[in-house]
């Protein structure tokens, strides 16, 4: 318990370390506020211009799908991170430092829950601004903001594992985009999976992101009514296919992260 506790502090001290460089790298906080007024606005008036949804509005179908895209590709700042430090060479710091092993990749992983935090809350404000509504109550409300949360969590520690394999922050970021661009547009997040052609439609149905966003669709109350029940399993248990993901991933990844830490050298 006494070693649990040490652990926990110690990421604790990470994580706020991690927040602090807000303010000294003004680019993360632009990243961080400004990226997600940028593709609410984007997608709500483009798209929402061109696509019709049957007996409800696009704009608030769309907004559960422009969340979950948006907190995925901000789990990337924890890979990014950790790859920046080893570059730097401050992983070496750290090691050297009377500290649980395991509080670096946390640390990160937790302050990155922050920056989500963050992000979350300007596109929900700027959702709302373009026509979003909320329909299913509060409580509902915060279960999807709260699964949303937990699933980029989750996903961030996939990306710390690859941070602190690849060589450059370069490298995580052009990797990052060639396996998130499909995950998220490959999914129920911008069109109905059903529009799309076979082979792309299953993919789609089983795809986690799909799930996570027809699960906040859903606890937000933002499914059109009149809207067929989907076929497959994933997307009529929605809230449970997510959590099976989210477990699934800090299952594997956490202790591949950890482990991975503990044998990584600063890469020059």
């Amino acid at each position: 318990m006494e070693t649990i506790t040490y652990a926990f502090a110690d990421g604790i001290a990470i994580a706020k370390r991690n927040v602090i460089k807000i303010k000294r790298v003004p680019e993360i906080l632009v990243s961080v506020l400004i990226s997600p007024i940028i593709f609410v606005l984007l997608f709500a008036y483009v798209f929402g211009s061109s696509i019709e949804i049957s007996g409800g509005s696009y704009r608030e179908f769309l907004i559960s799908g422009i969340f979950a895209m948006t907190l995925i590709f901000g789990a990337t700042l924890t890979g990014a991170g950790l790859a920046d430090d080893m570059q730097k060479g401050i992983i070496d710091r750290f090691r050297s430092l009377p500290m649980s092993r395991s509080a670096v990749v946390f640390g990160r992983t937790a302050s990155d829950v922050i920056y989500n935090l963050l992000t979350l809350i300007i596109m929900t404000l700027t959702g709302l601004i373009v026509g979003w509504r909320i329909h299913n109550g509060i409580g509902n409300a915060l279960l999807g903001f709260g699964l949303l949360l937990l699933f980029a969590y989750a996903f961030s520690w996939v990306m710390a594992y690859v941070g602190l394999l690849v060589p450059s922050v370069e490298v995580i970021n052009n990797a990052s985009i060639m396996v998130i661009f499909p995950l998220t547009f490959i999914a129920n997040t911008f069109v109905p999976s059903e529009n799309l052609p076979t082979p792309l439609r299953i993919f789609a149905e089983w795809n986690p992101v799909s799930a996570v966003t027809q699960a906040a669709r859903e606890l937000f109350g933002n499914i059109p009514p009149g809207t067929s029940e989907p076929t497959a399993w994933p997307l009529q248990n929605p809230v449970l296919y997510t959590l099976i993901w989210v477990v699934i991933m800090i299952a594997i990844f956490a202790p591949l992260a950890v482990r991975r830490y503990k044998r990584a050298r600063a890469k020059t």
